[in-house]
């Protein structure tokens, strides 16, 4: 496929302006006001917007044009330390995260226990775009259970929605962004109707080995969903379905639609993509929020806090503005937090006032209570079978094209696990792009080699591991949740976060049922194992947030006692305050956030667009 990059950037930059404002720029009054520009932010905005309401985002890191800082066709060799991870680019060299991290500088959170176990890693992205630049993009519907996971098995909360209430926005989000993969049919993994997925790419070797091996065990592979473009959108018809009767949001998106080309497997989608295509807010909903005229952003804006007026409704939003220093205040009918599920917690308790001494929207004392990560675990192993192939170009769709679903449902409901919540698998295999690690080498007993030796151990072993890796779910607890600390402050004077973290042991025997699952599963691909599995899961799960899949602490429900939003993520306690981002869930089902995510900000939005219509605020 030959593709003239050059005129292709020229002509996304037609669709794509840079329509950024300062401070000193904005209007005295918007109609919403978005704190957040990922893929609750990005999603909010653009449905807003494309409706034609008028729109701030207000955005706490730098502008990012994945046009110009993309590195598509850059090798690891060619960067420092051949582009492994080091403590400011814990991805690698050319992973997308600008100025973000496990550690920010100048912005510091703490941890009320270092003990281990309790510990909690806290991940920012600070630039337009937020996580959604480097994230897998692994796109998976949650299904029915996971929104009425107490009903089941009597743990956790149910939310106040059904999966039958959000798979609409499920159907528009997929049609929008692009996901490849396939209906599979299987329990608790919903299919789609026809036009919301593109084709999958095909199986990798390894991963077929995977497949052939994983049926002898009883355990389902299937082509995961991602959402990366395997071919050209429909501009034809799907901006009629997304957006009926808006011929201008038809228009604005048939035109965008056709200036995202689809993936020709050039690079890790962590890098980015600057033929856009893959999902990044960046490239999927700015560009086309912004053509409409309608959407405003100030970038390096640290929102501080949500102001009140003295009925309680709220007014705006004050933030700093990190390049001067200066703190500004921008006004509007309604205001969506989509900063990240900590960060809007965050926001809210230091949003303090008479009426709310304790925190905005805080009446319950549920702000910053049960928030969630994913379960992690994982296990690798060499196989023989795959050693000697043939030179193969396997980098593919940028990450991967099978996985297994959790499938164990009925042996779990039975009780037979001594664990509630299921995972489900990532699979890991092929001969991508080569980094700075020295390869496992088995013939040298796992000992690096030097010289020739190397060379040919290296042409040997190359792509022959295979590593399995689990993601669960994890029960809201009491025991996890933050807070401000009293003492700390960062480089603008905002009170930081401090954390309290605990697995239960749902989660701890989760793990150590992933690691002897996919020990056993090495062992049927011939392969061998560098250990034997522990039996306590504590040695083997990953520490909270190190999956970047933090969610609740503003969790919706039934009832302003016991949750913080309703079921369109609204304030209780402000009815014209929202909550976009993944605050509001009630529970972490093992699939990943982000397609849920921006389900329910769509969800959230075409409802503040039917207030705002009835004159509700």
């Amino acid at each position: 496929m030959d593709i003239d990059l050059k005129s292709l950037s020229l002509s996304i930059s037609k669709y794509y302006p840079m329509a950024f404002i300062t401070p000193a720029s904005a209007a005295d009054k918007y109609d919403v006001i978005v704190v957040g520009s990922g893929a609750a932010g990005g999603q909010a905005a653009y449905t807003l917007a494309m409706d034609g309401a008028r729109v701030l985002m207000i955005e706490a890191g730098r502008n990012y044009d994945p046009r110009s800082e993309t590195p598509m066709f850059q090798t690891n060799d060619a960067a420092p330390l051949r582009a492994v991870g080091t403590p400011d680019k814990a991805f690698g060299f050319y992973d997308a995260t600008v100025d973000g991290g496990w550690s920010v500088p100048g912005e510091p959170y703490t941890n009320a226990s270092m003990e281990h176990g309790r510990e909690f890693k806290w991940w920012r992205a600070r630039m337009l775009g937020g996580r959604t630049n480097h994230w897998g993009r692994i796109a998976l519907r949650n299904g029915p259970y996971d929104f009425k996971p107490r009903s089941r098995d009597g743990l956790g909360f149910d939310w106040p929605i059904s999966y039958e209430d959000v798979a609409p926005y499920y159907d528009k989000v997929e049609m929008l962004i692009g996901v490849y993969g396939s209906n599979s049919g299987l329990e608790n993994t919903p299919d789609s109707p026809d036009g919301c997925l593109l084709p999958t790419p095909k199986a990798r070797i390894g991963e077929l080995l995977v497949r052939q091996r994983g049926r002898r065990l009883g355990i389902p592979v299937i082509p995961i969903r991602r959402a990366v473009l395997t071919q050209p959108l429909d501009h034809r018809t799907i901006p009629a379905k997304l957006h009926p009767g808006n011929a201008k949001a038809q228009r604005v998106l048939a035109e965008d639609m056709q200036n995202r080309a689809a993936c020709f497997w050039a690079t890790a989608c962590g890098r980015g993509c600057s033929i856009r295509a893959n999902y990044q807010s960046t490239t999927v909903h700015l560009p086309p929020a912004l053509a409409t005229g309608n959407l405003d952003i100030v970038t390096n804006g640290m929102a501080r806090e949500v102001t009140l007026d003295p009925a309680g409704k709220a007014t705006g939003v004050a933030y700093i503005d990190k390049t001067t220093g200066l703190e500004h205040h921008a006004s509007a009918r309604a205001v969506v937090l989509a900063a990240s599920a900590c960060e809007t917690v965050r926001l809210l308790l230091n949003s303090k006032s008479n009426r709310f001494p304790n925190g905005l929207a805080n009446s319950s004392g549920l702000v910053g209570k049960y928030i969630m990560d994913t379960v992690g675990a994982d296990w690798g192993g060499q196989i023989p079978i795959l050693e000697n192939l043939p030179p193969l170009n396997e980098d593919g769709a940028g990450g991967e094209h099978v996985y297994t679903p959790w499938w164990l449902y009925k042996e779990q409901i039975a009780g037979k696990l001594g664990f509630a919540r299921g995972y489900h698998v990532e699979i890991g295999t092929g001969r991508g792009m080569p980094g700075g690690y020295a390869p496992y080498l088995p013939s040298s007993g796992g000992r690096t080699t030097y010289g020739a030796r190397l060379k040919q151990d290296a042409r040997r072993y190359y792509g022959s591991n295979v590593w399995l890796t689990g993601r669960g779910e994890m029960i809201p607890n009491a025991d996890s949740f933050c807070e401000i600390d009293p003492k700390v402050v960062d480089k603008w004077g905002i009170p930081v976060l401090r954390f309290h973290w605990k697995w239960s042991e749902h989660e701890i025997r989760q793990a150590a049922h992933m690691q002897r699952t996919f020990a056993d599963w090495i062992v049927a691909m011939g392969g061998t194992n560098r250990k034997e599995p522990d039996p306590d899961g504590r040695k083997g799960i990953e520490p909270g947030g190190s999956i970047i899949h933090e969610v609740g602490g503003t969790i919706m429900g039934a009832a302003p006692a016991t949750s913080v939003t309703n079921s369109w993520s609204q304030a209780w306690d402000v009815k014209n305050l929202f909550v976009a981002d993944g605050g509001v869930f009630a529970s972490n089902a093992d699939k990943n956030p982000t397609l849920t995510i921006m389900a329910l900000a769509w969800r959230t939005a075409d409802r503040i667009l039917d207030q705002m219509r009835k004159g509700n605020f």
